[in-house]
């Protein structure tokens, strides 16, 4: 399965802690890359957090016993069988949506570990361009006008090229 995501790191910090930029397209699954193993201020009877947008509490992860949990019912199902947690502390989210765009949190019970800031991209229609053509009067020329239109979408920017020249 083709996984299509960009990982980056922001320029901003969050805390101490550097935010990390995600994006992937809708449908699509991703991983949040975490390694509580080798997080030296992480304790072996600590308590790792995973928490949306800082108040939704989504996994959890006993060190001392070796377990997790997930909570995916949160948020009125939002995340109902889409979170995995492997055994480093990843979690990944499957068939992506808009609404899971916002900050993942992972904290334990005295720092911000990490922070990653999911953005998930719709996937666009596809675009219907069309034309309307007229002679113009003195000459064999003709006048074009091009529209470029795509159904439910929202802030999307259109560039026009020629080859890979921008127009």
């Amino acid at each position: 399965m083709f996984i299509f995501f960009c990982l980056s790191l922001w320029s901003g910090v969050f805390g101490d802690v550097a935010v990390k930029s995600v994006s992937v397209m809708e449908g699509e699954s991703v991983t949040l890359n975490i390694d509580v193993n080798t997080v030296e201020t992480v304790e072996k009877d600590d308590q790792i957090q995973w928490r949306f947008r800082h108040n939704f509490l989504i996994a959890l992860i006993y060190r001392q016993k070796g377990k997790t949990k997930v909570y995916d019912d949160v948020l009125d199902g939002r995340f109902r069988g889409r979170l995995e947690l492997d055994q480093t502390g990843s979690l990944t989210i499957t068939d992506t949506r808009t609404t899971d765009s916002g900050l993942y949190e992972v904290k334990n019970t005295n720092n911000i570990l990490y922070t990653f800031n999911l953005t998930v991209y719709a996937r666009l229609s596809v675009p219907v361009i069309s034309r309307d053509c007229s002679s113009l009067s003195s000459s064999s020329e003709q006048s074009c006008s091009l529209l470029c239109s795509a159904v439910n979408v929202s802030a999307v920017s259109v560039s026009w090229f020629r080859g890979h020249s921008l127009l």
